[in-house]
């Protein structure tokens, strides 16, 4: 099989692998799709991956689409169309086959268009993220990045009927995000339109960019009592944070990660949900296709912010 392999100097080949063999109770997934996941920037371009998965083929993708090819579990069969949400550490979704945990599987119905539901991993993340954040009564937020996870929280607080201010640095993103119903801006602009319109700071502020300085901007936006809710990946392992600030507006900060621990994945399962029904949209998200044979390039373009793509869809395989 074809797979992309991250090597020892931070950089992608792939190369041809044995097809791995699923042991009692996993599932082979032959690949039709992955995405780039900004956890994966960090992991692979940044040094943050443990030694001993550096070179594992497939590492470290772990959103994806795909059918399955064999089955040592009872649960599943082959030629069964799965979404797969394995933990990052178990990602091996960079690859034309994967081996994959049964739990770490959902269900996809035959009329379901394979990119579209590929974006359910990402939304399920922030599905279950914003459960974490969520008080009730709330009625503003900003969101701090408008990456796909940015446009997913967007377009969920939209629904609930909050006032939303949204910022990211390129063009494209924050005309996405006007289209979901935000006040979208430039990252320049957001403190102080956001400080005209609520002079007390809003009730919610979603840092999705992964920065410590909109990290920092969160504090500063959110009002006293408020919630910051901490979703994207730490910009270095150990980074600056406001604690006087937080501290001197009593700020609740909730941080989120590993939405695939939750017994049954019940958040990837809503977020098809969403996505089948239309109250979510991701066509933006899935405008951007790359081969796998591109995957370095792909995962370096998204290192850029990218470079107008609110995500990038991997095509590994025909459906």
């Amino acid at each position: 099989m074809r797979a992309a392999v991250l090597q020892t100097d931070l950089r992608f080949t792939v190369e041809d692998r044995p097809i791995p063999s699923p042991a009692d109770g996993q599932v082979l997934v032959r690949m039709i799709h992955s995405s780039v996941c900004g956890s994966d920037v960090h992991i692979a371009l940044e040094g943050w991956a443990a030694p001993e998965l550096v070179g594992e083929p497939g590492f470290p993708g772990h959103e994806g689409v795909g059918i399955v090819e064999e089955s040592r579990s009872p649960d599943w069969h082959p030629g069964d169309r799965v979404l797969t949400v394995p933990l990052g550490s178990r990602g091996r979704l960079f690859a034309e086959y994967a081996v994959v945990d049964p739990q770490y599987l959902l269900s996809l119905e035959d009329t379901d268009d394979l990119p579209a539901v590929l974006m359910g991993q990402q939304l399920g993340t922030t599905v279950a993220a914003l459960d974490k954040f969520w008080r009730p009564g709330m009625r503003s937020a900003v969101v701090i990045g408008l990456g796909s996870a940015g446009q997913f929280f967007v377009q969920q607080l939209v629904g609930r009927g909050l006032d939303v201010y949204a910022s990211d640095l390129d063009e494209a993103r924050i005309g996405h995000g006007a289209l979901f119903g935000a006040h979208a801006m430039h990252a320049d602009a957001l403190s102080e339109a956001v400080t005209s319109a609520y002079p007390n700071g809003v009730d919610l502020v979603v840092e999705a960019a992964g920065f410590d300085v909109s990290r920092a901007q969160a504090i500063d936006l959110v009002r006293k009592h408020g919630v910051v809710g901490c979703f994207g990946y730490p910009e270095e392992r150990v980074g600056t944070f406001p604690t006087m600030m937080a501290f001197r507006k009593s700020v609740t900060i909730e941080w989120f990660s590993d939405a695939q621990t939750f017994p049954g994945v019940p958040c990837f399962a809503r977020a098809l949900d969403l996505i089948r029904t239309g109250a979510v949209k991701v066509e933006p998200m899935i405008e951007t296709h790359m081969p796998l044979a591109d995957i370095d390039a792909a995962v370096r373009r998204a290192q850029g912010r990218g470079d107008g793509a609110a995500k990038i869809v991997i095509d590994i395989a025909a459906p």
